[in-house]
């Protein structure tokens, strides 16, 4: 019996160390979830309620394909309050999670054979859903010296491409491109024919600054760009499964016909509860700032057990540690962690094939208390190793 190839792709790895982590608690040992990329908190409470009132008065049926109107409204009313640009409600498509939106954003952007370019290290998933498609996938191995992220220099040398995927905060990395950088990338993309992904979803998480929103650079060619952002990170709903996408004009057909034909549309009680999102906002501000108090902990603590070589933390809840100074199998230095201090981190060669055996990443969107047993734990346990 056939098996297709495009199902033999590599897994997403930070679920399996969850998975491991899982296990472990399971037989009754304690666990510290430094691995996975999710806010600790709950929904915020307007968004329970308006979950409760759909639940109560809501028969649930399907929405249009591109998602209820009112709420594309108001993320129409968050680019303009945020980002300070108008976006036309029609452009904006909900999506099941960001991950139902890079599918179809690739889908709708990319033929088969394409070649589309993304920063290594970077989120594994781009990697794994483009290689299913079969888009041919050009690594940009990346470094400090660029914050992480590819540059017009690099994008040249491996030409000729159709699409080039961004992401600011960026996963592992927590870096942020500026204005300047994301500009030039536009620019480039406009004047090569190439089509610029933006993956915002871990806007309203930054420490050092404001990310920029690509739809904020017009003269740059910021409308040629897909928007993908998320109701999972900032606004704390990840089990939710919303995501949206801003699609450029030339785009929106095709995504709608694909969105009818795989999803019908997102779910309709997580677009209802959605819809209270907006009213959140002292209570997303203080989970950003408790976000970055872990940072700071992490920052002063983890050098004190060998980790000191981070990437700039900037934005999202993540740290990036080269850890080449310890070991040169990430994938076996994560497992003996876990199994010895009960601290779940992530191996970097999810996010970095070629590198990532030396690179770890930990996640601080846990509590405080969670971030100060762990640096303890990792303290205690480098000073017996």
């Amino acid at each position: 019996m056939q098996i297709s190839r495009r199902g033999q792709i590599d897994p997403f790895l930070v679920m399996e160390v969850m998975r491991a982590a899982d296990a472990r608690a399971a037989t009754g040992a304690d666990v510290l979830h430094l691995e996975v990329g999710q806010p600790s908190t709950q929904a915020p409470a307007s968004v329970l309620r308006a979950a409760h009132a759909a639940l109560d008065a809501d028969k649930l049926g399907y929405t249009d394909a591109f998602g209820l109107p009112e709420l594309r409204e108001k993320l129409a009313g968050h680019y303009k309050a945020t980002y300070g640009v108008t976006v036309d409600p029609a452009r904006i498509c909900l999506t099941v999670g960001s991950s139902g939106g890079f599918l179809l954003a690739f889908l709708a952007a990319f033929d088969a054979g394409a070649r589309v370019a993304l920063a290594s290290p970077g989120y594994p998933a781009y990697r794994n859903i483009l290689s299913a498609l079969g888009i041919e996938v050009v690594e940009i191995l990346t470094g400090p010296e660029s914050g992480f992220h590819p540059t017009v220099e690099q994008l040249s040398a491996v030409q000729p491409l159709d699409g080039v995927i961004v992401a600011s905060p960026a996963n592992p990395t927590g870096t942020v491109l500026s204005r300047e950088a994301l500009a030039a990338l536009l620019s480039w993309c406009r004047n090569h024919g190439v089509r610029l992904v933006s993956d915002e979803i871990y806007h309203g998480l930054t420490y050092t600054g404001n990310a920029t929103c690509a739809l904020e650079l017009p003269e740059s060619g910021g409308e040629r760009a897909i928007i993908v952002n998320s109701f999972s990170k900032y606004f704390s709903m990840t089990g939710w499964r919303l995501g949206w996408l801003i699609l450029p004009e030339d785009l929106v057909r095709s995504v709608e016909c694909l969105a009818q034909n795989f999803f019908i549309s997102a779910p309709t009680l997580a677009q209802r509860a959605a819809l209270g999102a907006f009213e959140a906002t002292e209570e997303l501000e203080a989970n950003r700032q408790r976000y970055a108090r872990n940072r700071a902990i992490l920052l002063e603590e983890l050098p004190k057990a060998g980790f000191s070589q981070f990437a700039p933390a900037d934005g999202a809840f993540y740290l990036y540690a080269d850890v080449g100074h310890l070991t040169n199998d990430s994938v076996a230095f994560c497992q003996k962690i876990l199994m010895e201090t009960g601290v779940a981190i992530t191996p970097g060669v999810d996010f970095d094939p070629q590198r990532g055996s030396r690179t770890v990443r930990f996640s601080f969107a846990g509590s405080e208390e969670a971030m100060r047993e762990s640096a303890r734990r990792l303290i205690e346990w480098s000073h017996r190793s």
